[in-house]
């Protein structure tokens, strides 16, 4: 069954930024990181997601957060809210209050320490999949989450008329392969990790939902973008140059780097929430090397 794609390229797995005392979310600054985002060739914003802090936010930070995204964006690329819980009802309220402010699509993360197994996973996403209307890209992150969506799990899942894609970030390229193959059309593989974005995509993968696209929007847009329009050299060489980068990015728990980085370039989009704590002097230093080496740090 061959399935709508939300979108082709990069996608940035957005942060959200807090105010000095991490009470609040900072609109301003997320208006402004959105818009530059867009301008800078990013094709979708997914809002709420593990990089957004969405396990942080509160029931009504986490709605108004993505209704104020999908309006700022206003219709200029998709938006993907995060939306997945470990509690299976609560996932669907979740939803419903995301489409309701006209998201493209939702992003549900596998559950989390309950866990369960891959006939849990089965019940699970097709309960959710039955009382949504918005297609849904599953996420499977099993470093997070302790568990792992299995290649024949999803061949099921992607019965579903509305589970469309999943955001592949197991690392494991054996078992993407797998899983494209058994699926073919019926579901759109999304690279979860920057420096996987090229070998994903030669297994018939459309794109990554970035982190790296913070710092270096229009490269993460380029490597996805190459490989689509037929230059895999171009692709491979962005790729290959820009790994050090995508690897500084996670030299300590995602989103504690990639915040810091936005303050190295010039953003000042504060810290994460406890318990996510700060990097020390070293990691601030492999992080700070690998920007300036782009000539990225202010």
């Amino acid at each position: 069954m061959k399935k709508k794609v939300i979108f082709e390229g990069s996608a940035i797995a957005i942060i959200t930024p807090f105010t000095e005392d991490l009470k609040k979310i900072d609109f301003d600054t997320f208006e402004k990181i959105i818009n530059d985002q867009i301008d800078n060739g990013t094709d979708a914003i997914v809002v709420c997601g593990t990089t957004g802090e969405g396990s942080t936010l509160s029931h009504a930070e986490h709605t108004d957060a993505i209704k104020f995204c999908v309006d700022v964006v206003n219709k200029r690329v998709p938006v993907i809210a995060g939306t997945g819980s470990n509690d299976t009802f609560y996932a669907v309220e979740l939803s419903n209050e995301a489409e309701k402010f006209g998201v493209d699509g939702l992003l549900m993360v596998t559950p989390y320490y309950n866990k369960t197994s891959q006939s849990g996973l089965i019940e699970h996403y097709n309960y959710i999949a039955d009382r949504v209307s918005a297609p849904i890209i599953l996420y499977n992150v099993p470093g997070r989450t302790g568990m792992s969506i299995k290649p024949e799990t999803y061949v099921e899942l992607a019965k579903h008329e509305r589970i469309v894609a999943t955001k592949e970030a197991c690392g494991d390229i054996s078992l993407i392969q797998q899983t494209a193959a058994l699926c073919g059309d019926s579901l759109t593989i999304y690279s979860g990790n920057d420096d996987q974005i090229l070998p994903i995509m030669a297994l018939g993968g459309k794109g990554v939902i970035s982190v790296l696209s913070h710092v270096a929007p229009r490269v993460a847009h380029d490597i996805a973008r190459k490989y689509l329009d037929g230059d895999v050299i171009g692709s491979r060489d962005l790729q290959l140059e820009y790994l050090d980068l995508c690897n500084a990015l996670f030299c300590d728990v995602n989103p504690i780097p990639v915040k810091e980085a936005m303050n190295m370039c010039g953003w000042n989009v504060g810290r994460c929430r406890m318990p996510l704590g700060q990097m020390n002097d070293a990691t601030k230093a492999v992080l700070y090397n690998a920007l300036a080496k782009h000539g990225l740090a202010k």
